[in-house]
């Protein structure tokens, strides 16, 4: 049995399905997982690094507090309304904090990598603009949507997304 694990695009699937070859879908990077919480190790040739601040997770909670209950008649009638009161509390779950991630190096950042990502985003249903090879607003919001998924809210691309995503070929742990 072979086994072909794709990299990017439909075609290759489409192609494995009529020679009868199973073909592994990818997994789901948990980028969350590549994040580090401090200053990242000196940069290496060929190894960059890119930093974003997580928001901080505010968790707000609203309850309806009964202040007097309902006043009925003999008759089982509703003489007075049940009096409600609503109180809301907030409390921070997560405080702000700078992350850093591995990163495509920016010489690499070039138009037809931009549009290769963008195609990748589209195809993904996250990048509704004509592709463009620049790294516009709605490039980092559809970058910002599918790593937001995966455990890291950043619109700056991580190479662990890019490698998910089928545009990079390199294991992580081969950098």
């Amino acid at each position: 049995m072979t086994v072909l694990r794709i990299i990017a695009g439909g075609g290759i699937l489409l192609l494995a399905a009529c020679q009868g070859i199973v073909v592994e879908a990818p997994t789901r990077a948990r980028l969350s997982d590549e994040v580090l919480r401090r200053t990242p190790p000196k940069e290496a040739p060929g190894i960059c690094w890119a930093s974003d601040t997580s928001p901080a997770i505010i968790e707000t909670e609203t309850v309806q507090e009964l202040v007097a209950p309902e006043v009925r008649d003999a008759g089982g009638r509703i003489e007075t309304a049940a009096i409600f009161r609503s109180t809301t509390r907030q409390r921070m779950v997560q405080d702000r904090e700078q992350v850093w991630f591995r990163a495509p190096c920016p010489e690499e950042m070039t138009v037809e990598f931009v549009a290769t990502l963008q195609r990748a985003l589209k195809a993904r249903g996250l990048y509704l603009r004509p592709l463009t090879g620049v790294k516009d607003a709605p490039t980092e919001a559809a970058i910002r949507k599918f790593q937001a998924e995966r455990g890291l809210d950043s619109p700056t691309l991580s190479l662990a997304a890019a490698q998910e995503l089928g545009i990079i070929n390199t294991a992580l742990d081969a950098l």
